[in-house]
């Protein structure tokens, strides 16, 4: 995408990269070409638009540079950090009951701060792969190991959160 490697990405510039990319390589723009060449067009324009996915993605970007770093992948290493571990046993007791019963309104009362706790928490975490990852670090670094630590956890408040989101609708629904 044009951009040097590091964490952080100008959001702005990664756009004006995609649209300048795009006007080059977009499928429309070879539609009366040879078919090697459409097919070639629009493999480039995926590749262009998942690179794009990538790039706008904290969480993608961070496991893309752990990989390219020769960091640990989500196989390699399970563990979350150690704090966050105590807060999780915490956060599945509100989950568990807000799944026994979601008729009550101090379920639903629970749940939305339980949300906010969440969306808090990922944002902590993501502010802690940031600053491992600002510089970057040498490949191999023991702080790759912190960063994918970060990463597993920010994966599990995703997953809670989506969870939520399953659980508002079905309270909605009923």
């Amino acid at each position: 995408m044009g951009l040097p490697l590091r964490w952080e990405v100008d959001a702005e510039q990664l756009q004006r990269n995609l649209l300048r990319f795009t006007r080059l390589m977009h499928p429309d723009f070879f539609a009366t070409a040879e078919p090697e060449e459409r097919e070639l067009a629009e493999r480039g324009s995926a590749e262009l638009n998942q690179a794009f996915k990538l790039l706008s993605s904290d969480v993608r970007r961070a496991d893309w540079l752990l990989t390219e770093l020769g960091g640990p992948t989500d196989q390699d290493e399970r563990q979350m950090p150690q704090a966050f571990l105590m807060e999780v046993l915490e956060w599945n007791e509100t989950l568990e009951a807000a799944r026994e019963s979601q008729q009550g309104s101090a379920e639903r009362g629970a749940l939305g701060t339980l949300k906010e706790t969440l969306a808090a928490e990922r944002v902590s975490l993501l502010a802690s792969v940031a600053s491992k990852l600002t510089p970057l670090p040498e490949a191999g670094a023991a702080a790759l190991r912190e960063v994918r630590r970060d990463l597993n956890a920010v994966r599990y408040i995703d997953r809670a959160l989506a969870e939520l989101e399953e659980l508002r609708l079905e309270g909605a629904a009923s």
